[in-house]
């Protein structure tokens, strides 16, 4: 879940409204080494750090860990993280924790004290997000205008009722936003796919990703890439290249006469059909097989 605030860094100014730390929309973020490592023999690692430069103020230091369950000390990593990133950098330091299910988000919250006989040498306060404080985002217009933290709501209440619903509405976001920019779109596909994995949450996004997207839930395949590329472009020469880079990628012999034939063709319809069937055809001839919803093309014509 840490990932996404690397890669997307504009989830930041919603996820600091949530957590009630004002940040201004224009900062800038950088990522940093998350190595914050000393000596050989103990090697601690951040799962991500940013330093993060405010339009309105100085800049700080924000190290991510993602928290699937309560981890007996790891509060004192936490504490150690800030320490040295602060005494590294020169920088304040904030800790942001994020979470799937309230009793992480609940311990995580803390503080946690370092201490003894009624003197507190330490007490470290981590930032949480989490199922209590990140919004249920469902409806499909909200999600196309932040669709990061759509994201990360949808992975902070995959074990909801609600993630569902979520889901569904990020589907359809996406799949919107597959004619406009795709590359976008197949990134949150992915992350997605693969932050979400074999849990229940992670079936219900491969059925949604079946259901609006017939090409995936392949990851970063030449058929993926080809259809995406094929769409966006909106015309027959593009989706003629998806067909038939999709059965080059499945090792399906492509004769002269029917490449000829797919790369003439300018009925969308049929070339849409076309693809479909190129995912499972065993071969070309399985393509231009009878359908009872598009008329079949003669020989040498399309």
């Amino acid at each position: 879940m840490h990932r996404i605030f690397q890669e997307r860094p504009e989830i930041l100014a919603p996820v600091f409204g949530v957590l009630g730390v004002p940040l201004s929309a224009k900062a800038t973020v950088d990522a940093v080494t998350a190595d914050v490592t000393e000596t050989r023999p103990l090697e601690r690692r951040v799962d991500t750090v940013l330093r993060v430069g405010p339009s309105d103020g100085e800049d700080f230091l924000l190290a991510i860990e993602a928290q699937s369950g309560k981890v007996e000390g790891k509060e004192w990593s936490w504490a150690y993280y800030i320490g040295y990133l602060q005494a590294k950098y020169k920088l304040p330091v904030l800790l942001l924790v994020v979470c799937q299910n309230r009793a992480t988000a609940k311990w995580a919250a803390g503080p946690f004290d370092c201490g003894t006989r009624g003197w507190t040498a330490l007490r470290t306060y981590p930032l949480v997000a989490g199922p209590d404080n990140l919004p249920v985002i469902t409806d499909v217009r909200t999600v196309a205008k932040n669709l990061p933290l759509a994201v990360l709501s949808a992975l902070a209440h995959a074990r909801s009722r609600q993630g569902n619903a979520i889901l569904e509405a990020i589907g359809i976001a996406l799949q919107e936003l597959l004619e406009t920019d795709p590359a976008t779109a197949k990134y949150f596909f992915d992350f997605l796919e693969v932050t979400l994995g074999k849990t229940p949450a992670g079936e219900k996004w491969k059925a949604i990703m079946s259901t609006f997207v017939s090409y995936f839930p392949g990851r970063g395949t030449v058929r993926e890439t080809a259809y995406l590329e094929g769409k966006a472009e909106g015309k027959a020469e593009g989706k003629a290249e998806a067909i038939l880079s999709v059965l080059e990628a499945r090792g399906v012999p492509v004769p002269d006469s029917v490449r000829e034939r797919i790369s003439s063709c300018t009925d969308l319809d049929a070339l849409t059909l076309w693809f479909d069937r190129s995912l499972t055809a065993a071969a070309v001839e399985d393509l231009f097989a009878e359908d009872k919803g598009l008329p079949r093309a003669e020989p040498g014509k399309a």
